[in-house]
């Protein structure tokens, strides 16, 4: 073996030891299988639910599967007699001993009720060969096959196979008997009685929100989408910002020392941890965020900004601010998070940015984008925890007369709309009004005092509605899954981007 300084035969040496050892196979269990299933088509039962023909070694193996399955789910009797003209003149069986395969494989076959078995040894041997293409391909990586990839890209690319493997390889899974669903419902049922609002999941902060959603529940995507301007990230980060307080809140009920059970996760990968930090503090303190970047601020704000930052420290806020990181990225920081401090709740900001898996060449963005929120969603299910991305709008909004936002607004939206659970906008009208202040060179009249006349009152219908408008925004549920849709009403304040309840009595002051 040559030494490390020469890595192009050292390489060619290990490959050449991996492809020298037979890849996992047990074709005697294949044909036991196939034998049982020619003997009794109810076998088949026992693995149609995990077993496929390509996880078969031997291919013409994998092909009499894949003829036994195809009339087994069209009710059709699949045995010697019956598959006999499907294989007479094709010749596939002509290496193997002809036709007469078919009726050696009865032989072969030891018992029908061991057919779950024989699927499983099957299944595994498959899953093997699997693990060693892997292998093969990080170990070729690793020698330079794909030098685009740098070791960090090829660490996520090879975490990448291995979770899509374990994800559709996997024969876990299967029927949960309804006693113990009824008993899951009943105790959400409990919660939502138990919990002042009737909220169920984790509490937003955001009182009417929870009350039409009844909170953030685990396994559920939600999407958070508006154009430019909107302040999609700043209801984002006031949702996790209350979210971290109702688990300090949690925590505290339960005794004095207790800890929050787990942690929220923002994803920022348009803004840094410390943009996003002070935008946290500007809100929390009311100081001004452009007033706290220049120092604009007297010492009583600075006292104020200190004592609320030392307050805001004990939240169970963490923030990643990795730019275009990838899917495979966050969902290993997500799982590390979970098992080390426990994880209920994660922003992304924003969805566009995002990254599909390492060593994955997606034809078109759509697909990308696509990869991405069936990532997110998969994130969700396996961690058991919401997931709020943002999203931004195409510019087909700005193109009608009304500027509400509508679902096929969605960038990409087919992909998007179809994995999410819940879709949401955010929506202000004073956003557009400003834009349309009236001019006065705007109008025709038959003198001076009539055009100014006709000015004067679109400008104050103008004031009117601007006035209708101030610290107002909506946010619209466009879809649930699992409850209504319906816009609802939010206190906005542009000078501290600063979102809360609206209150629909007075409509003086929004407040927490």
């Amino acid at each position: 073996m040559n030494t490390i300084d020469h890595p192009g035969p050292f390489a060619a040496a290990g490959t050449d030891l991996l492809s020298q050892r037979v890849p996992p196979h047990n074709l005697e269990a294949e044909q036991a299988l196939l034998g049982a299933l020619l003997a009794n088509n109810k076998a088949y039962e026992r693995v149609s639910e995990f077993l496929a023909p390509e996880h078969f070694a031997d291919a013409v193996n994998g092909r009499i599967f894949r003829a036994i399955q195809r009339r087994c789910e069209a009710g059709q009797l699949a045995d010697v007699v019956t598959l006999r003209p499907e294989f007479e003149h094709s010749g596939l069986l002509e290496e193997v001993g002809g036709v007469a395969y078919l009726t050696q494989l009865l032989s072969a076959m030891i018992g029908i009720i061991n057919a779950g078995e024989y699927g499983r040894m099957v299944h595994d041997s498959w899953l093997r060969r699997q693990l060693v293409d892997v292998g093969e391909e990080v170990v070729n990586r690793a020698f330079g096959a794909e030098p685009e990839l740098d070791a960090k890209a090829q660490l996520e690319a090879a975490e990448q196979r291995l979770f899509d493997l374990a994800k559709d390889g996997g024969s876990e899974g299967g029927f949960v008997t309804f006693e113990k669903a009824l008993t899951e419902a009943v105790l959400a049922a409990e919660r939502a009685f138990s919990t002042p609002g009737g909220v169920s999941g984790l509490s937003s902060g955001l009182r009417d929100f929870d009350a039409k959603t009844g909170g953030l529940h685990g396994s559920d995507l939600l999407i958070l989408a508006g154009r430019p301007g909107m302040g999609k990230t700043a209801l984002a980060t006031k949702i996790a910002f209350g979210a971290a307080q109702a688990l300090v809140r949690e925590a505290d009920a339960k005794g004095e020392g207790v800890q929050p059970r787990g942690t929220v996760a923002i994803f920022s990968l348009e803004m840094s941890a410390d943009q996003l930090a002070t935008r946290l503090l500007s809100e929390a303190s009311r100081i001004s965020g452009d007033k706290i970047r220049r120092g604009d601020i007297s010492q009583r704000d600075f006292d104020r900004f200190v004592e609320v930052s030392r307050e805001l420290a004990r939240l169970p806020l963490v923030i990643d601010d990795t730019p275009a990181i990838t899917i495979s990225a966050l969902r290993t920081r997500c799982r590390r998070l979970k098992r080390t401090r426990g994880l209920e709740f994660i922003v992304v900001d924003y969805l566009q940015l995002m990254r599909p898996a390492a060593g994955t060449r997606p034809e078109s963005r759509v697909l990308e984008i696509s990869m991405i929120t069936q990532g997110l969603k998969a994130i969700a299910k396996e961690l058991s925890v919401p997931v709020m991305a943002l999203s931004q709008l195409s510019r087909a909004v700005e193109q009608r007369e009304d500027k509400r936002p509508q679902l096929s607004d969605l960038r990409e939206s087919g992909s998007i709309e179809q994995d999410a659970d819940m879709v949401m906008f955010v929506y202000r009208d004073d956003y557009y009004l400003s834009q349309r202040q009236p001019k006065p060179t705007g109008f025709e009249g038959r003198d001076e005092s009539d055009r100014q006349g006709k000015f004067d009152e679109a400008h104050a219908q103008w004031l009117r509605a601007m006035e209708e408008a101030h610290n107002k925004a909506d946010l619209i549920i466009a879809k649930q899954r699992h409850g209504p849709t319906g816009t609802i009403p939010l206190f906005f304040e542009a000078e501290f981007t600063r979102f809360g309840d609206l209150d629909q009595v007075h409509e003086t002051n929004g407040g927490y």
